[in-house]
């Protein structure tokens, strides 16, 4: 069985390369890497996704805020337990480098992961959070999370959408314990 690694973004140019879409950006990383092409999802479900014989990389072509319509609908298809599901998004409260993997929780006021929750109607999947920082606190949060990297940010900002790449590819062979084992040290950021 194939378990579904969904990277949370905006589709579009202008929000390539932002704070909110490092979840697209890890599941592309993870495609190239098994060498896997993105394809239209089934009829009638807004997402790209990239097949392999263990996973179906996802990027929901809705906005952030409606990823759970996506997700509910390739969850349905390809009758995916909600335990074989990772969802990899941004994190504002956690700093630049960081992962937190849970294997479920709140949304914590990630939009993406509330309309995810809202469409399953359980919490009870795995996600991976990548620390983007939250910035400047006098400034407005979604400007925050739509910008683009600083150029100073951008090497530890490959680093770490390697590292939830390769979290994601263990949690797809050993399932989600490993994975908080190994990439929810502090130490592991430096």
């Amino acid at each position: 069985m194939s378990r579904l690694v969904v990277g949370l973004g905006n589709p579009g140019r202008q929000y390539a390369g932002t704070r909110h879409n490092v979840g697209f950006d890890v599941v592309e990383t993870l495609a190239t890497r098994v060498k896997a092409d993105w394809a239209s999802a089934p009829r009638g479900i807004e997402a790209l996704m990239a097949r392999t014989a263990d996973m179906v990389l996802v990027k929901p072509l809705t906005f952030m805020n409606l990823s759970g319509a996506a997700v509910t609908g390739l969850m349905q298809f390809y009758k995916s337990p909600v335990e074989d599901m990772v969802v990899i998004v941004d994190d504002v409260y956690l700093e630049l480098g960081r992962l937190r993997i849970r294997p479920s929780g709140s949304a914590g006021g990630h939009n993406g992961l509330k309309s995810i929750i809202g469409s399953l109607g359980t919490e009870e999947f795995a996600r991976i959070r990548i620390g983007v920082g939250r910035g400047d606190a006098r400034r407005d949060l979604g400007d925050h999370v739509l910008s683009r990297f600083d150029a100073a940010e951008r090497a530890d900002v490959e680093a770490l959408i390697g590292r939830a790449a390769d979290a994601a590819q263990l949690f797809v062979t050993d399932g989600i314990g490993p994975v908080m084992n190994r990439y929810n040290r502090k130490e592991d950021a430096e």
